[in-house]
């Protein structure tokens, strides 16, 4: 039988989760065993889950689950360099020139174990089945907006928590925006026509933000582009590849310019491939920017779990997405994860 093991997340700030208890009593249905662990942090309580005929396993426990079981969760393990030798689904970064996704493939080339990496479950077409995109864009829009309105007041973002739903959040960030005493910022969006810049022009548009969109078309000539510099915010949705465009490059922060924020929802910043390249760590709850430049100020967001800042909304989202692949879990050679299997593979070479 199948055996799909839910683990609790252990990154701090992170309360989503990949299942959702309607979405396990449909996997087993199927014939599909889940177990759930407990977790003091997880925005859906466990008492779904066991409703809903799981089997329910202490918070943290994956490391001794059976050998067969397929451990499932959202993001990173803790890095304390053990063999892995379960076959894993989470979001691994390790795939994109990332250093330290190289040391986390060392991990399962040492256990014997396989990532099936939830950015590269795609389809036929090569088209992601399931992403985090539009709620990502979403808060990451969301907290640049903090820190920008912080700024106004000669301070930097204060730490950020989640919230209880959208409504809440947006008349959170109209208090601190009104608050500020000055017209509505403008911001300007990459990637406007994905997941991700659709949900962050969502979020400026509900607050009045005037807001540029600009997709591939407007970035084909390369790079970099004054234009960013003359708005007061920059969204950028565009995950880093192999021929992405700097779109802001270091020079910048001695440039004449309006930019005050830098909102990189997609935060790669120690990829080889990273077109934001004026910072180079990734922020934190606690706190949300870094301070690249002070005359005039410069802040960078770029915090790697946004998401999370609205934990049942985008844990729901994505669920729905996800749970057609995971009801064919007992197909693990062929489609999607025949797929994720081929990538892991090729990216194991050399390892």
């Amino acid at each position: 039988m199948t055996h799909l093991w839910v683990r609790a997340e252990q990154r701090p700030n992170e309360e989503r989760v990949g299942l959702t208890p309607e979405g396990a009593a449909a996997l087993i249905a199927k014939g599909i065993k889940v177990t759930v662990e407990e977790s003091h942090v997880r925005a859906i309580p466990i008492e779904g889950y066991r409703a809903a005929g799981c089997a329910i396993a202490p918070e943290n426990s994956w490391p001794t689950a059976p050998a067969d079981a397929i451990i499932f969760g959202l993001k990173e393990l803790p890095e304390d360099g053990t063999p892995l030798p379960h076959r894993h689904i989470m979001f691994g970064h390790a795939f994109k020139g990332q250093h330290s996704g190289r040391l986390l493939l060392k991990r399962f080339k040492a256990g014997g174990g396989t990532l099936y990496d939830l950015e590269y479950l795609v389809d036929e077409d090569g088209r992601r089945i399931a992403a985090f995109g539009y709620w990502a864009g979403y808060a990451g829009a969301a907290v640049s907006l903090m820190a920008w309105a912080a700024a106004q007041g000669g301070r930097t973002c204060a730490p950020v928590a989640t919230f209880g739903g959208r409504d809440a959040l947006l008349d959170d960030l109209r208090a601190r925006l009104d608050a500020t005493g000055k017209p509505r910022p403008s911001a300007i969006v990459i990637g406007a026509l994905g997941r991700v810049g659709t949900g962050a022009a969502d979020l400026c548009e509900a607050l009045e933000v005037n807001t540029t969109k600009w997709d591939m078309a407007e970035t084909a000539t390369g790079g970099p582009f004054p234009e960013i510099l003359d708005h007061d915010l920059f969204l950028n949705c565009i995950f880093a590849r192999p021929g992405t465009p700097v779109f802001v490059p270091k020079s910048a922060l001695k440039a004449p310019r309006r930019l005050s924020v830098i909102g990189d929802v997609a935060c790669d910043p120690d990829s080889d491939y990273n077109p934001v390249p004026v910072y180079d760590r990734a922020t934190t709850w606690q706190e949300p920017v870094i301070r690249v430049a002070s005359d005039p100020v410069l802040d960078v967001m770029a915090i790697d779990n946004l998401p999370s800042l609205l934990p049942v909304e985008s844990s729901t989202d994505y669920a729905a997405q996800l749970l057609a692949s995971l009801a064919v879990l007992d197909r693990l050679d062929a489609g999607v994860w025949a797929r994720a299997q081929a990538v892991f593979d090729d990216n194991m070479k050399g390892i």
